[in-house]
């Protein structure tokens, strides 16, 4: 496991003999994200920046297994490799340094690796990416590891929805129990149709932004728009950007919003899919829906303050040192530290001190510096 998880397991005590060995699938595309830093504005045509900052980390749907893996959770990913240094360093990053079972993920011969150019700046950030979708393994005997039609047995499964399309593996990890969280990018087309999100059915919590709900929902408030797709998933959950979350549980009609934490952001990369394995980690624990909340947008606003995603997914260690720092600064609402009592018995008496910094991972050095 990830030195960023110092022996906590957020489902301690629910783990019985009989339980799949994994707790989350998920699959999709690893690019090797180089991420810019420190730049004072947008790249000028026509002249050369200097960036302050710079790091090398598997992006893509490595952001959101890293961030699982993080949180303890024993995550199993399916993706294609590339057949060079940039592929052998996204594998060993994941295997290696996260504990992240890749036995589902095969490296594709002579295929190179999807590569994402992250620039951030003023809080925000311009991406500039290149690749070529993987093809599919020669050997028959791989089939179902490049395409997971027969995802291993878990407790839960990420998907990223797309319009007009449909993954099977969604379908028959849910068959075998898993419990679907999916996020949606985008609708190019326009149309904003939740018909045409068939694994949407499949879905036990459904986590868009707010604009992509409103859309969705032909509504003109993100809070109705979560009420509305709570009449098609059994838990909605929309981000409100500055201003935190909500979300409807169908079943219970229980609903909750929380707020964001106020944090000086350095890098949004990978902040959306830090909330969802948040979220898809208190769902796991049984916490409270509020709880679930909670924790998503704190672990959401600890990964702004780093760059890069998967490099800036927090660990328990940083959610540690984050509460211990806290709880003793001047000013602090005594009602919004309370929101965040539920994280005392989870975690060490004893933290870092805060605030903690990673170090920053590269291509290139042969020993450690």
């Amino acid at each position: 496991m990830s030195t960023d998880n110092p022996g906590i397991d957020p489902l301690d005590g629910l783990r019985a003999p009989q339980d799949p060995d994994c707790d989350v699938f998920l699959t999709g595309t690893v690019f090797l994200d180089i991420v810019f830093t420190g730049l004072d504005s947008a790249p000028v045509r026509g002249t050369e920046s200097w960036a302050r900052g710079m790091g090398s980390s598997p992006g893509g749907v490595a952001n959101m297994a890293t961030a699982l893996a993080r949180l303890g959770l024993h995550t199993s990913l399916a993706a294609a490799f590339g057949d060079d240094h940039y592929g052998e360093y996204c594998w060993d990053a994941l295997e290696q340094g996260e504990g992240i079972d890749l036995s589902m993920s095969h490296t594709v011969p002579g295929w190179h690796s999807p590569v994402t150019v992250s620039m951030a700046y003023e809080g925000e950030r311009t991406m500039v990416s290149h690749g070529h979708e993987a093809p599919p393994p020669a050997a028959p005997s791989h089939a179902d590891r490049a395409f997971p039609r027969c995802p291993p047995r878990a407790r839960a499964a990420v998907a990223s929805l797309t319009p007009g399309r449909s993954e099977p593996w969604v379908a028959a990890a849910a068959r075998h129990g898993a419990r679907i969280f999916a996020d949606v990018g985008w609708d190019e087309t326009g149309r904003w149709d939740l018909d045409a999100l068939p694994d949407l059915q499949h879905c036990q919590a459904f986590l868009p932004n707010a604009e992509e709900a409103m859309r969705y929902t032909r509504t003109d408030c993100p809070r109705a728009a979560a009420r509305a797709l709570a009449e098609r998933v059994p838990i909605a959950v929309v981000t409100l950007g500055a201003e935190g979350a909500y979300a409807v549980d169908a079943a219970t009609g229980v609903t909750a919003e929380v707020p964001a934490i106020e944090v000086e952001a350095l890098d949004p990369t990978g902040a959306g899919d830090v909330f969802v394995a948040g979220f898809v980690t208190g769902t796991l624990a049984d916490w409270p829906l509020a709880d679930r909340l909670a924790f998503a947008g704190l672990t959401a606003a600890l990964s702004v303050q780093e760059f890069g995603g998967s490099l800036s997914a927090p660990g328990w260690a940083e959610i540690a040192a984050w509460w211990q720092r806290v709880r003793i600064c001047d000013g602090q609402d005594p009602a919004a530290l309370r929101r965040y009592a539920f994280l005392e018995h989870l975690l060490p008496a004893t933290a870092r001190p805060w605030p903690l910094r990673r170090a920053v991972p590269t291509i290139g050095f042969r020993h450690p510096a």
